[in-house]
């Protein structure tokens, strides 16, 4: 190294150390760790030393690495991700000390000054790397189970039986073969990806078929042996404006009585406010279902505007009734549309009843009258019981999200609530409570699920706060005790906090531990710094810390914990297997000036809500650094599997890797265990497997269910974030299918591609 370039290098080091020592001041101002002031203080003379040839700048150096050693084991242990960015950088840095222009600038110090504690420290990170990717659980593997008799092959709902659980009773793939699983066949839409891409779908198979939703208002029908499209139906136009807009999936029905056509119907919602029948056979609207095959969603809904309601979910079909919600506008104001729950003839369309909050016992619209308005809305996918005659919904919030002074008692009574709801009458039978008065967009978006346990007929129901409710589904009541707990309190004029939240004492959360700063992440020391900085000046107290005018750190955040992906139950060996996201937001509450009209949307990784007509807007940032990369910790995705009737953790892993995750958004291509964030559920089947995508790596994955052993993995065009699915074809083959058509959230490229995957033939 030249003498220009030693100064280049000691430049380089006093601007470092310069940074860490004013921004460690200000950390230390605000109660923070004392050890960024300390190591740049020891960087700067470092630095200078090498100016004036000092022996002590190496020396200095070496010192400095040997407490950060220290100071790295005693704050996070031999966590890999977390070493990495306390240790990798300095330690590089360190051994340019020992090239020969360093090294003689720094007056022939001895090289093991600085050698030794630089190889000590990527050591140690290697180490703790390999630790964390060779661990495994274990535990054996899965074990044969008996086949259930007349098990179903195919996958008429959803979550596959109308219960929910996301199990295949299929085993022809098993922990054994499933390595030689290959792509059998690739079907990719020819329509483009809407302004929000989000190929959330889960398909059916039923009768040979299998029907997508491809977007709101479109569904296509698959030859389930070859992918080959049988017939696509389309119910918007390029002229609409929902035109791509993303739907989840279709719903079946096979009709009781004879028919001249829609034998078998699909069911969709689409974001203009329709139901939609379809004969499954022919791809043809069904003229006797409502007005020529489509039931008027926005009817009694009073004025709305364009975006106010928007169902993006397959309805929920029990007992021959349909039962149908919608998502209303999170941005909106507090007199924004009703979240009435409807529930239709399956074969005329016929509007049976309709569930209003706001009209406790009334099913039906008096003449003049609309459904009462700013009630809580249930956007996500509901189950059923069709022996109990029940549908359960899982509720949102009351609009605006973050900001309650206006709403109403009935409103704020049924917030985050599972409702089960009489299919024959359309009257509540009992409601469940999952969060006291909502001011961080903890609606249940998870499908709830019906389980079967020794003595109880029981309902799981999972949130994102990472809680999992157990219930008795015929009475409500909780089966595992839940308790009321203490929370913090504040917030801004005109609002107010429960005093208590519940929580359960059944399954352990899954939400992960409360922040701290030793948990600030980032790449290096320098970023990591100023993420301990914001958490030191944000509004944090924990979980359900008040939303402020202030900077404040929500975790679980809006995407939970558990969201609309839900969880999956291998019924067989009783076995819960739930995926959740770990990742942070910063809030903030706007005040509004006299007259001022706040404008909602989207841009620069910040979403905007007006909340029109409160004395607050709102703003949602993600918790980042200033290059990008999470302000906490590792691992930003997991997958667990939990035994059901202990409720104990079996195993829990990172699900995902850095592969396609980076700084400034760029992927690293790296595959290590980070646990990537994710949205999408997962399968079971009774070859003792668990099916998952859902991650940012854009992989479909395969585990041992009984110890979490990756077995397979194969990648995706885009972000699966959606439910793979199983099936027996026409000719015997056992498929597993997945969409991957990316997601709004999470970067990365698009697509609109439906993957099935079998062994060889």
């Amino acid at each position: 190294m030249g003498r220009i370039a030693v100064w280049l290098f000691a430049a380089v080091l006093g601007l470092v150390g310069i940074t860490l020592t004013v921004g460690g001041g200000m950390l230390a101002a605000d109660g923070g760790s004392l050890y960024y002031v300390a190591t740049g203080l020891a960087v700067l003379v470092s630095a200078f030393g090498l100016l004036r040839g000092w022996r002590l700048a190496a020396g200095v150096f070496g010192a400095m690495l040997a407490g950060t050693i220290v100071w790295s084991l005693w704050e996070v242990g031999l966590d890999s991700w977390a070493l990495m960015p306390r240790l990798v950088g300095p330690a590089v840095v360190g051994l340019l000390f020992l090239l020969p222009g360093t090294h003689r600038a720094a007056g022939a110090a001895p090289r093991w000054w600085v050698g030794v504690p630089s190889l000590a420290g990527l050591l140690l990170v290697a180490g703790a790397v390999v630790k964390a990717e060779t661990a495994e659980s274990g535990l054996p593997g899965a074990a044969k189970v008996a086949a259930l008799p007349g098990a179903p092959q195919d996958w008429q709902n959803w979550g596959g039986r109308v219960e929910g659980t996301r199990y295949a009773a299929i085993d022809q793939i098993g922990t054994g073969n499933v390595k030689a699983l290959k792509l059998a066949w690739r079907y990719d839409s020819d329509i483009a990806s809407g302004p929000l891409p989000s190929l959330e779908a889960a398909p059916l198979a039923v009768n040979g078929r299998l029907y997508m939703c491809i977007e709101s208002g479109t569904v296509a029908a698959l030859d389930q042996d070859t992918g080959k499209r049988l017939w696509q139906y389309r119910g918007l136009t390029k002229d609409s404006k929902y035109y791509g807009w993303k739907c989840r999936g279709v719903a079946y029905y096979a009709a009781k009585t004879a028919r001249t056509e829609c034998t078998h119907s699909l069911y969709m919602t689409t974001a203009d406010g329709q139901l939609i029948a379809i004969d499954a056979d022919t791809g043809r609207p069904c003229s006797g279902f409502a007005s020529n095959g489509i039931a008027d969603l926005r009817i009694g809904m009073g004025l709305t505007s364009p975006d106010d309601a928007l169902p993006t979910s397959p309805p929920t079909v029990v007992n021959g009734v349909i039962v149908v919600g919608q998502s209303i506008s999170d941005y909106g104001s507090f007199d924004s549309p009703s979240g009435v729950i409807r529930g239709y003839d399956a074969e005329t369309g016929a509007l049976r009843w309709a569930w209003d909050a706001g009209r406790p016992g009334q099913t039906q619209l008096k003449p003049g009258e609309t459904y009462t308005r700013d009630t809580p809305n249930a956007w996500g996918v509901f189950s059923g019981d069709e022996k109990l005659g029940l549908v359960y919904v899982g509720t949102g919030n009351s609009p605006p999200d973050y900001y309650s002074a206006f709403r109403s008692k009935v409103a704020d009574q049924f917030t985050d609530n599972v409702v089960a709801i009489d299919v024959a009458t359309g009257q509540l039978r009992w409601s469940f409570r999952t969060v006291n008065h909502d001011l961080w967009d903890y609606d249940i978006a998870a499908q709830p699920v019906a389980i079967d346990l020794a003595d109880k007929a029981a309902l799981l129901v999972p949130t994102k706060r990472g809680e999992i409710f157990v219930l008795d589904r015929a009475t409500g009541q909780p089966i595992d005790p839940v308790v009321q707990k203490r929370v913090p309190q504040g917030g801004v004029k005109g609002e107010w906090n429960a005093p208590t939240q519940p929580y359960t004492t059944g399954f352990p959360s899954v939400s992960g531990a409360d922040l701290t700063e030793a948990d600030m992440w980032g790449l290096t020391p320098i970023d990591q710094m100023m993420c301990r900085i914001q958490y030191r000046r944000a509004n944090y107290k924990g979980q359900f810390t008040p939303i402020t005018t202030e900077p404040t750190i929500t975790y679980p955040a809006v995407g939970g914990g558990i969201n609309w992906g839900s969880v999956a139950v291998d019924t067989q060996r009783g076995l819960l297997v739930v995926n959740a996201l770990h990742f942070a937001n910063i809030n903030r509450l706007v005040p509004r000036k006299e007259g001022e009209t706040i404008t909602g949307g989207f841009e620069g990784g910040v979403i905007t809500f007006p909340q029109t007509g409160t004395p607050y807007g709102f703003k949602n940032f993600p918790f980042l650094s200033a290059i990008g990369v999470p302000c906490q910790k590792p691992p930003f995705g997991t997958i667990s599997v939990f035994d059901i009737k202990t409720r104990k953790l079996v195993w829990s892993k990172p699900l995902g890797t850095a592969e396609g995750s980076g700084p400034l958004g760029i992927a690293s291509h790296i595959p290590l265990r980070l646990g990537a964030p994710n949205f999408g559920g997962s399968l079971t089947t009774a070859g003792g497997l668990v099916f998952i995508a859902a991650g940012q790596d854009r992989r479909l994955r395969a585990f041992d269910i009984a110890n979490g052993k990756a077995l397979w993995s194969a990648q995706l065009p885009a972000v699966g974030a959606a439910m793979p699915i199983s099936y027996v074809s026409p000719k015997g083959r056992q498929f597993v299918v997945i969409a991957a058509g990316g997601h709004f959230a999470i970067p990365g490229p698009k697509a609109a591609a439906i993957m099935a995957y079998a062994l060889p033939k």
